[in-house]
């Protein structure tokens, strides 16, 4: 028995494994149908509706929820199809803030993406436009600002909270057309049990979520976060010779696409002038900057005052586990101590 199934998108033959959605299968295959709620990482719910196909054989068929079937037949475009969309989108935008030029995700929006494919009709829209959008800000979070002005009830931040990072803070909240996302009580972002990861952040399709001070980089550098042993894997992005962002590597061994607070929003000390660039040795009271060997050697000779349990040694979060067996064999076997002690110890 075959491992893939085998479909038919458009007239052009594709294979696909059991289980695979069929929106899936066909961006798999470069085969563009036009979505907003779904998301690689995330289950799929089907919310917004434009994803809609034409099975053979069936009615107008939401594909983020419908899985491949052996033999199926698949349209992604005709008239029918054409008018449900855009009569759902319609429905998204109503009551989301239109002023893309002062938004961080201009340009990188998949509304404004859906809305270019789909087209609308802006007569339409003003007609039935609610009243002004008057949402405020939430900017009591540190690292990202919440505008619900800009929110279209996707659920992806609601999915990312719950199945990535395990938090369940936000979900949706009151009934009927009043339906937003907030926390318990509708309380500020801060006063809720959100732990910043930014994981609803990263995956927002639209501005309602961004970074305070969004800075776009000019090109990124794939390293290592360097907080903790963890060895997270991060895209540094860089402008103007500063840190400007920073996100996850989505195929990651160690963090498999997922950042804590410190990977994700606390790089700016890089940026800090306050940061030390060179070691500094104290002479006649005061530092002074030195050279490596200068510093090393000043190093060694101090600490070759001490022995046994004079001595002790506390180790680095930050140094990997390669680092801290050698501090721990240096601490032993050199200063001949045990008295050596980590700042991340239960």
């Amino acid at each position: 028995m075959s491992e893939f199934i085998t479909l038919t998108i458009d007239g052009r033959e594709i294979k696909a494994a059991p289980g695979t959605s069929i929106l899936r299968a066909a961006l798999a295959n470069d085969i563009y149908i036009p979505h907003l709620c779904d998301h690689k990482d995330l289950t799929s719910v089907g919310i917004c509706r434009v994803c809609l196909v034409d099975i053979e054989g069936r009615r107008p068929t939401v594909s983020c929820m419908t899985p491949v079937e052996e033999g199926m037949v698949v349209s992604t475009a005709n008239e029918e199809l054409e008018q449900t969309r855009r009569m759902n989108l319609e429905l998204l935008v109503l009551n989301h803030d239109y002023d893309c030029q002062n938004c961080a995700q201009n340009n990188k929006c998949q509304l404004q993406e859906l809305t270019r494919f789909i087209g609308l009709d802006e007569d339409r829209i003003k007609a039935m436009r609610a009243p002004e959008l008057a949402d405020p800000i939430d900017d009591s979070n540190p690292y990202y600002l919440r505008d619900m002005n800009r929110c279209v009830r996707c659920g992806i931040c609601v999915r990312a909270c719950e199945e990535i990072q395990g938090d369940e803070c936000i979900d949706f909240v009151f009934r009927g057309i009043e339906t937003r996302i907030g926390v318990l009580g509708d309380k500020p972002i801060i006063d809720s049990t959100c732990t910043t990861c930014g994981e609803c952040v990263t995956r927002c399709p639209v501005g309602a979520l961004v970074p305070r001070h969004a800075v776009e980089p000019t090109y990124e550098v794939e390293t290592v976060c360097p907080f903790c042993g963890c060895g997270c894997g991060i895209l540094v992005g860089a402008r103007g010779g500063k840190v400007v962002s920073s996100t996850a590597i989505p195929d990651s061994p160690s963090s498999g696409g997922s950042l804590c607070v410190k990977g994700r929003f606390g790089l700016g000390f890089v940026n800090s002038p306050r940061r030390l660039t060179t070691p500094l040795i104290r002479k006649e009271g005061k530092l002074v900057e030195a050279g490596w060997d200068e510093a090393l050697s000043l190093v060694a000779e101090k600490l070759g005052r001490y022995k046994g349990s004079e001595y002790a040694t506390i180790a680095s979060a930050k140094c990997n586990v390669e680092d801290n067996y050698v501090m721990q064999k240096f601490t032993r076997a050199v200063m001949g101590t045990n008295n050596i002690d980590h700042c991340a110890r239960l």
